[in-house]
């Protein structure tokens, strides 16, 4: 047994000795004790010594090292019997702390899974883990793993990430400073029909991942910088702690990054088909698979669903602000209420995404796709002005990298990225040029291109030539 080194009061004791739960157990009356959270997660390392006063906790952790989780009930045995259940299920997730990435996730992992094919960002080492039923790791979404747990019971995750902080950094190297990510744990019962839907509990802590033993060298040098500081200057600053609590937040919007494949019921174009060579066919239509979170806010949002808007533009923090806001209370209110409510920065933020006021895009350029059996009058078509064969579609380039520029291609024809291998750009005299990120930020704005495929070296994939 893991715990076998550790003794239950033992422990608790260490768990009570930190700021968040000053008071010792038995000293807690009936009152504070109903306000304690029915969860606490802790993470099994320690925090950096190098975090101001009344600033959170930041945590250092080594790449691909398994580190354990515990699981932890605050209320007392008979409070469970409302659960309704034996088990619960919790979700563990590996996110951006930074809303700059939180805004761009889906293109930041889709990324990291081109350049780290077969790899995943999270992990649980099921080997090690204590007390977990049901683990599961789905493969579309690499930063989020789950399972069930009995919380009448001792229960402990380990968990490993394989992504490292500078990987999401401009220039994806150890020389620079790395971006953070937070661990983020939800956990949910079963609802009437045994799904396990209604939400009980979240919490997160901030934490950076380095290379292997990595982690310990920050550490070390954090707490060097520390010791030579003045007593004066350490007051500033908190105390490294042995383990890391996992403060309560809002629970993650249940929106994954995965691939959203799914047709659409707002656009269907013409009856074509995107064909990948030798007879491979992926859909039987055109179809532009809209982002839910793009879907602006309409008056006759019920409360529920302006809820859910909140939830998916990550306005969680003020869910509970707006628990009794339709979508038409929300649409009345003027820039200067949600200032006043939100505060300066997320008050503009959200009139902004309520009032959808979209920021115009870097780069817009259109695209067609050349059908098979027209390729050799295509292009006698179009110098004699005639257009009706080629439909175009709008493209919104942010990044100018070849990787969005393929992402889009694959979202406008409902295709995964995976399926194609290059881009290539028809050059003089016919040449294939391989589309770079410095060809993309050198289109013109507005530039026009008919879309033709090439075989690739496997069926299942192609090139797709501009």
């Amino acid at each position: 047994d893991l715990f076998s080194s550790v003794k239950p009061q033992a422990f608790r004791e260490d768990v009570l000795a930190l700021p968040i739960f000053k008071q010792e157990e038995p000293q807690l009356s009936p009152e504070n004790d109903a306000k304690l959270p029915p969860f606490q997660y802790v993470l099994c390392t320690a925090t950096s010594p190098a975090v101001k006063l009344h600033e959170e906790t930041l945590t250092y952790l080594n790449q691909g090292q398994s580190y354990e989780i515990r699981l932890l009930e605050n209320r007392k045995l008979g409070e469970f019997q409302d659960l309704n259940t034996k088990y619960v299920k919790s979700i563990i997730r590996v996110v951006f702390h930074d809303r700059r990435l939180q805004y761009t996730e889906h293109q930041q992992l889709e990324g990291w899974r081109w350049s780290r094919p077969g790899d995943r960002i999270l992990d649980i080492d099921i080997p090690l883990s204590v007390g977990i039923l049901d683990p599961r790791a789905s493969p579309t979404q690499l930063n989020t793993v789950e399972f069930l747990w009995d919380p009448s019971k001792r229960a402990s995750a380990f968990i490993q990430v394989h992504c490292i902080s500078t990987e999401f950094t401009p220039r994806k190297h150890g020389g620079e400073k790395g971006v953070p990510f937070r661990v983020q744990i939800d956990t949910f019962k079963q609802n009437e029909n045994g799904e396990y839907t209604e939400h009980l509990h979240s919490a997160s802590c901030q934490i950076k991942v380095f290379k292997p033993k990595g982690a310990d060298r920050k550490q070390k040098t954090d707490r060097e910088k520390m010791e030579k500081k003045t007593t004066q200057e350490k007051e500033k600053y908190q105390p490294s702690y042995e383990t890391t609590i996992l403060t309560e937040c809002s629970p993650w919007p249940d929106v994954p990054y995965q691939m959203n494949n799914a047709p659409s019921p707002s656009y269907n174009s013409s009856p074509n088909s995107f064909n990948l060579g030798d007879g491979y066919v992926t859909n039987t239509c055109f179809i532009f698979p809209v982002d839910m979170v793009a879907f602006h806010l309409l008056p006759s949002a019920s409360i529920q669903d302006a809820q859910q808007w909140l939830h998916r533009n990550r306005f969680s923090p003020f869910c509970r602000l707006f628990s009794s806001f339709s979508g038409a209370d929300l649409l009345k209110m003027s820039k200067e209420d949600f200032v006043q409510i939100c505060g300066p920065a997320d008050g503009i933020r959200l009139f902004n995404a309520i009032k959808g006021r979209n920021v115009r895009p870097k780069m817009t350029i259109y695209v067609c796709q050349e059908p098979e059996q027209n390729r050799s009058h295509l292009h006698q078509k179009r110098e004699n002005g005639d257009g009706s064969l080629c439909v175009y579609h709008a493209i919104f380039l942010e990044e100018l990298t070849t990787l969005e520029l393929l992402e889009k291609i694959a979202n406008l024809y409902s295709i995964s990225p995976q399926q194609i291998n290059r881009i290539y750009r028809q050059g003089p005299t016919g040449i294939h040029v391989l589309v770079s990120n410095e060809m993309v930020q050198n289109f013109q704005d507005e530039s026009c291109f008919v879309i033709s495929t090439l075989k690739g070296v496997y069926c299942y994939c192609c090139h797709l030539l501009l």
